[in-house]
């Protein structure tokens, strides 16, 4: 039996949609909604009606008849108290994504708008490997800060993908093989999985500086700015996630252009891309020992991987460690929708999303 599998990736300034035959792609399509399209909404859940008319449209327009899908699955959200793996969209999820209390987040949108195509359908609707995913030892949880407790943000999706690949290629599967997985994209997040599990993580804003992040910082000199008088607590966060990193010292993102200047032998350029492959090479260490260093690969994966030049510098200085493998890009389509495909062929197990009592987020 051939599975036909929509997968609804809800981002910030777009929505990914794609259709696979089993592992087949049928189409995949990028809607970028600008930030005129997007001002008129005064929260991201407002945006469903617009996002899930345009996932309408991409199938029309791909002559995809609804009545062929098997199953939909989106991006997992911010949920909390949640593994790995697939959930089955239920009410009680709806509710929680839906509630202005959860931390706001495009992901949020993937559920609800595969639950609302679905629903009619009479077929499933699943996340997959959620923002929110959970899966890190109690130890790896605490800081010297009673009042907060480390979470597992990380690249759940597709650095779980990654490895997944990467066990295939050494001829293991996930849960028998150990990985260190660096996310390089607009955020780094670097994740050590043992045996199926993540658990422990570098997060976006605790580690090595991105394209657009600040990384981990001084903490005294970071308090002395936030109560400087000098910004709002919005410029503060401004700095930290979307304007830091790189960014904040060329005004671009783009490493292509950051690489071209280093062609032209602009050593500020060359001195924070050398910093860039040091600080990731650096946080792979860092999670060396979680693994007790018992590591079958490091992966390098997301969009940075595509650069060369920073693959090159960051083996160099962790080959040491174990084997380097290099797969560069996002990936969270397919990665969806390989998800759900084991799903539906009984080879991984679905549950219903169940509300839980949060964690208590402080041990004083």
């Amino acid at each position: 039996m051939t599975y036909k599998i929509l997968a609804i990736n809800p981002g910030s300034t777009s929505t990914k949609i794609a259709v696979f035959a089993d592992e087949e792609l049928l189409f995949s399509a990028n809607v970028t909604h600008s930030d005129q399209d997007l001002e008129k909404y005064p929260r991201i859940s407002d945006q469903f009606a617009m996002r899930k008319k345009y996932v309408l449209h991409a199938l029309a327009a791909h002559k995809i008849p609804l009545k062929s899908l098997s199953a939909i699955v989106g991006r997992g959200g911010q949920l909390v108290n949640i593994h790995g793996g697939g959930y089955l969209v239920t009410e009680a999820m709806k509710k929680r994504l839906g509630d202005p209390a959860t931390v706001e987040h495009a992901s949020n949108l993937g559920a609800l708008i595969a639950a609302a195509i679905a629903e009619p359908l009479g077929i499933p609707a699943y996340i997959y490997d959620a923002v929110g995913a959970d899966e890190m030892e109690p130890i790896a949880k605490v800081t010297g800060f009673p009042e907060i407790v480390r979470e597992s943000f990380c690249h759940v999706l597709n650095s779980k993908a990654m490895a997944r690949k990467a066990a295939l290629q050494l001829g293991k599967t996930y849960q028998t093989a150990d990985f260190i997985v660096a996310h390089l994209g607009g955020g780094i997040s670097i994740s050590a999985h043992q045996h199926g599990r993540i658990i422990d993580v570098i997060t976006a804003d605790g580690g090595p500086f991105s394209p657009e992040r600040s990384g981990s910082l001084p903490l005294h000199y970071l308090a002395d700015m936030c109560f400087s008088g000098k910004y709002s607590s919005g410029e503060i966060k401004q700095k930290i996630s979307g304007n830091g990193g790189v960014k904040a010292y060329f005004g671009t993102a783009d490493l292509r252009k950051i690489e071209q200047l280093i062609e032209t032998g602009d050593q500020k350029a060359q001195l924070v891309f050398d910093a860039l492959a040091y600080q990731v090479a650096k946080g792979i260490g860092e999670l060396s020992p979680v693994l007790k260093g018992k590591i079958d690969a490091i992966i390098l994966t997301g969009g940075a991987a595509y650069s060369k030049r920073l693959v090159d510098k960051i083996e160099r200085s962790v080959h040491f460690l174990a084997p380097v493998t290099v797969l560069p890009g996002e990936n969270e389509l397919e990665s969806l929708a390989q998800g759900a495909l084991r799903i539906l062929r009984g080879e991984e197990t679905v549950e219903p999303y169940q509300e839980k009592k949060k964690e208590e987020k402080a041990y004083a």
